[in-house]
Parts: structure tokens; sequence; C-alpha cells
């Protein structure tokens, strides 16, 4: 090597590790049920300490859906970069997060909920503990598999509730590789994907857990409706069956309570995680992403589940901490699925192209804060939205229905002013501009039809079964059945 490139390499920094990446993924958790970000109704002191100690992403969406089955197309997105309008749910011929990382390096490994089929997980995956196939199931037996030698193994049901159950597996995942660090037996950096099925329902936390929150009486969501005021094309559903027509004040504070319950449990396996990582040794270079895979409804509007377009059901927690991220906070608008190039710009993998995602650092970096100056939000062929930094339309092409809302007087979405004649050039302009959003993903949905359906449902006195997977005390409580349907 001639001198001066001796000399170069000895001035040279030595490059900083590849840093571990841990991903806890909450199911169903909406985004102002964190009480650092201002819920003083419910406990989350480990969510409170990332909050503390890493930055938050306050306008954090996911990008709607092609299912009723939100978390489906959410967990793709997330694993792919892509828009669900240019990815499969299953994610086949598209590269995944976790296999870009080990290209790059990483050991990977899943503990959780996989609900994107047996196949794109064996794709996307070689080791995984304690992982369940499906949507939801009973949180106290919750049937679980292994990944061993490409297939899945070990076919059980856990014994200990679904959060514990997935904590406990990263936890020993965590040791291992510290201790093969400590060891000298490899130096490899991790990427641990942890998949919770918690807060989704069935809303059975531990009876300390909802217990706590039924004697705190709390109060109804600000916009807390008996029955959506019209029909939006997603109100014959499962997550819509988890009570009756009407919705009554009663039954949605219980679900509140059993739903906080749920999430300050899975607060405390958060803790425990965090705890894991200091104990052995790998806080310090171990970037954690806390998230959800989109809101949830949970009386409001009339409604119980996320298959809507309302803020309280798109927007979701997002939470990064990690080697050279500040404590901060941002209301730049973001997605789900920025997490892509994010974590593969931290892993040192170059980009895949064709992705929708933009990473986060600039974010909490100073660098260049251009960003998006509005959100695009479809749901299958039935709604669409769009926001800015004030309004937000809704568009509802098989009932040729409209919303507009102004987000800073009225952030609870209730008071339509698409009539409103002083704000007709403030509805004509979010039209277009979802126009050019539907125009640059490749959306062919319209937005209004030549033949409507009727604008109105009274769903009062509906019949209805609750879900196979709702346990007895919740059938009993919440319908008029003596057990759990099995259909």
């Amino acid at each position: 090597m001639p001198p001066a490139a001796d000399e170069a390499a000895d001035d040279a920094e030595p490059q900083p590790p590849q840093p571990n990446i841990l991903f806890l993924f909450a199911d169903d958790q909406r985004a102002d049920t964190i009480r650092a970000w201002g819920n003083e109704l419910i406990d989350t002191p480990n969510l409170d300490r990332l909050v503390a100690e890493g930055w938050s992403f306050r306008q954090n969406y996911v990008f709607g859906s092609n299912s009723g089955a939100v978390c489906v197309p959410s967990r793709a997105m997330v694993l792919t970069g892509r828009s669900w309008m240019r990815s499969p749910n299953d994610m086949e011929g598209v590269p995944t997060l976790p296999r870009l990382l080990e290209s790059a390096g990483y050991r990977t490994f899943i503990t959780g909920k996989w609900h994107n089929g047996e196949e794109a997980l064996l794709r996307a995956f070689d080791r995984g503990t304690a992982i369940y196939l499906g949507g939801m199931a009973d949180h106290t037996q919750t049937e679980v598999q292994d990944i061993e030698k490409g297939g899945m193994v070990r076919r059980r049901v856990g014994e200990t509730f679904s959060s514990e159950l997935f904590a406990d597996a990263v936890i020993e995942f965590l040791d291992e590789q510290a201790d093969a660090k400590a060891s000298g037996e490899s130096e490899q950096p991790f990427f641990a994907y942890v998949p919770f099925t918690a807060p989704h329902d069935p809303r059975q936390p531990p009876p300390e857990y909802r217990e706590r929150y039924y004697q705190r009486d709390l109060p109804l969501p600000a916009n807390y409706m008996p029955q959506h005021p019209f029909d939006n094309g997603a109100l014959i559903l499962r997550d819509e069956n988890l009570a009756a027509w009407p919705r009554t004040e009663d039954v949605i504070r219980d679900q509140l309570a059993e739903y906080y319950g749920l999430i300050t449990h899975l607060d405390e396996q958060v803790g425990r995680i965090l705890d894991a990582l200091d104990e052995n040794g790998q806080a310090e270079n171990t970037i954690v992403v806390y998230a959800a895979d989109h809101g949830l409804s949970v009386g409001s509007h009339g409604l119980l589940g996320k298959q809507n377009l309302y803020e309280h059901s798109m927007r979701c927690p997002l939470i990064i901490r990690g080697p050279g991220i500040p404590h901060g906070t941002t209301e730049a608008f973001t997605y789900l699925y920025d997490l892509f190039p994010t974590l593969l710009t931290a892993g040192g993998v170059e980009m895949p192209p064709g992705i929708d995602g933009r990473s986060l650092a600039p974010l909490w970096s100073g660098g260049d804060q251009a960003w998006r100056q509005s959100v695009f939000l479809p749901y299958r062929d039935v709604m669409r939205a769009v926001r800015d930094d004030r309004y937000k339309l809704i568009v509802y092409p098989n009932v040729n229905h409209r919303q507009l809302f102004d987000l800073a007087e009225d952030p609870d979405e209730l008071h339509n002013l698409i009539a409103d004649p002083d704000h007709a050039e403030t509805a004509t302009r979010l039209e277009a501009l979802l126009e050019g959003w539907q125009t640059a993903m490749g959306d062919t949905v319209p937005l209004s039809v030549s033949d409507p359906a009727p604008l109105h449902r009274d769903l009062t006195g509906t019949d209805r079964e609750p879900d196979r997977w709702q346990p007895d005390w919740i059938v009993e409580k919440y319908f008029d059945v003596p057990t759990a349907s099995e259909g």
C-alpha cells in the first residue's frame, strides 16, 4: 500500500458498529393511549420511559387497508416499505426487511403474531420462537409454534398470557445474543421483531388490570355515539359485532376499561424487555422501535373497530430510541412504512428500488426538513381520505357522501363542514389533492358513483353472534347468550 494510503487508513475514524434493532409492535393501539402523550387516564410507565428517552412521531399513520383485517396489509407494508397498492399482503416477490438486514450480517428473530401466511413467514425469517399464525386468539390460550430448519415445529398452547409469552421469548433471545457476544462466539447484530397480539380483542386482560380501570369509571370518548350516523360501507363485520347496537354508555366504559387494562399489562412486558436489554449490556447499541399496526374506535363515532378513516383508527403510536437518536418529538406526517428505509439505513443496507417509505432520520437529525405536506388514507374501495396540516376530507364513494373536518378546531371530527359555503373552496382544494394522491399511487377507485347505495342504515336490534374467540365472561356481559359461539 502506498504511504499516502497508509496515512489515510490510519487517519480514518473507526466505523461505529451496526446497531441492534428491537421492534416492538402492538396490535390495535390508538395513538392517544400513552400517558406521556397526554392521556392521564392510563398507566404506561414504560412507554413513557421510551418517550422520555427517544423520539416521538405524533402524526404517524397506517396507510389505510385493502382488507377488513387492517393488520394484514399494515404488517406487510412495514416489512416491505411499500403501500398495499404496490405490494401483496403475502409479500411474495418483494424484498423484506428481515432478509435485507440478514444480507448485511444481521441475525433475525421473530416471536408473536404473524398474520400474513406461513409461506411468507418462512421467506422472511429463519428463526423464531412462540409464533402465533393468525389474527386473534384467546390471550390465555394462544397456540404457537417455532421455526426450525425452514419449517414450523413444536405446535403448542402457551402457558402464560400472550404478552408475557412473547416477552419471555424475546428476552431469552436477547440473553442468548449477549452471551454469544461476551464469549466471543458471535459479533452479529440482531433484528428482533416482536408483534404482540395485545391490545386486540378479546379484551380480557388479567383481572387485576381490568379492575383497575373499572374502578376509575372512565369517561366516554368525546366523540362517543350510540351508532354511526350513516352507512360507511364497513358496519357489518366482525369488529363491529363486539357489542350490540346502539352502543350504550356502560358497554363502552367497560370495553375501554378492558382495553386500557390490556395496554397497561402490555406496557409491563415492554418494561421487562427494556430491563433485559439494560441488564445484559445491549441497550446502548440497540435501536428500540415501539409502534402499533393501526388505531381503533372503541366507541368513538359509534364504532368499535378500525375499519374507518377517522383519526382514532388511522393514527398509531411510533417511538424510536437508540444510538444517535435524541429525545424529542415531531408533528410531521409519517407512515408506518417509513420504518423500512429508516431501519435499513441504520443497518447500512442499500435501499431496494420501488419503495414508498422515506427515512425518518432527517426528522431527528436536523437535516433536510422538507417532508410530506399531506396524508392519503385509502380503505378498500369504500373510503378515501386526505388531510393537510388543518383540514381533512373523507369521501364515501358508494353512497356519494363527504365529510370535511377542521382538525384544528374539531380534532374529534364531530362537525361536518362539507355543506358550509364558507368552506367550499377548502373542500374543492382537498378533493383535488386527493385526486393527485390517487394518480401518484395508481389508485383508480372513483370518488362517486352513478347509482349510490342508501346513505342511512339503522342497525338497532340487528341479530348478531359473538365472535368465537370471546371468552364466556365477555359473551355473558355483552350478549344475551350463555356461552361463546363455536361458529
